[in-house]
């Protein structure tokens, strides 16, 4: 609800927005107490086992968000996944190995989930030339900038770098600030232009 909102500030009257939910699960890193998560997270350090199964089921969801859009007659090609935290890692992920052509992808305070199964090099995938935008906090406690850096450093190696766009915002923690979300809002309107 809060994305939506944040949102409903900046959003085109061309462009419909989709906030889907988080299904509610236990979470390791939470003492296994449930809440809100696309998939489990065991730990926040660059080395901690990552919940596999979790984020290729969520990535299926996502993909599933997806087609059902391509059926309502938007081409996927207008189509730019988004989220925040977990929800950006899960977006840069989907975009990643979907075999739909995507217009985008807004990463804000994340990583690359799963980075290690990815081939060195290129992808050769249909995103293979996707615009990114990641954005960060240069104070976030939660998914430290040093995260940010390492996932832009290893995107620049597998798409286009040309394509890719990194801002950080001084001051800000584990959250969003005007600043962030006008760059947002200038990146869907340039990547999805009314037709």
């Amino acid at each position: 609800h809060g994305w939506s909102e944040a949102l409903a500030g900046i959003k085109s009257p061309h462009v419909k927005y989709i906030c889907p939910h988080a299904p509610v699960m236990p979470v390791s890193l939470n003492m296994n107490m449930a809440m809100p998560s696309w998939f489990d997270i065991i730990g926040l350090s660059p080395d901690s086992q990552e919940d596999e199964v979790g984020i290729k089921q969520a990535a299926e969801n996502v993909k599933a968000l997806i087609d059902q859009e391509v059926k309502n007659g938007i081409p996927s090609n207008r189509i730019i996944l988004g989220g925040f935290s977990q929800g950006g890692a899960l977006s840069l992920y989907t975009a990643l190995t979907t075999q739909q052509k995507l217009a985008g992808v807004v990463a804000l305070s994340c990583w690359l989930p799963l980075r290690a199964s990815f081939p060195q090099g290129p992808i050769s995938g249909v995103n293979k030339d996707i615009a990114v935008l990641q954005c960060h906090g240069d104070c976030d406690p939660l998914v430290p900038l040093m995260f940010g850096s390492l996932t832009v450093e290893k995107l620049k190696s597998m798409i286009n770098p040309a394509n890719i766009t990194f801002r950080t915002y001084s001051g800000m923690m584990h959250s969003s600030c005007i600043e962030e979300m006008m760059d947002v809002k200038q990146f869907i309107d340039k990547h999805l232009p009314p037709v």
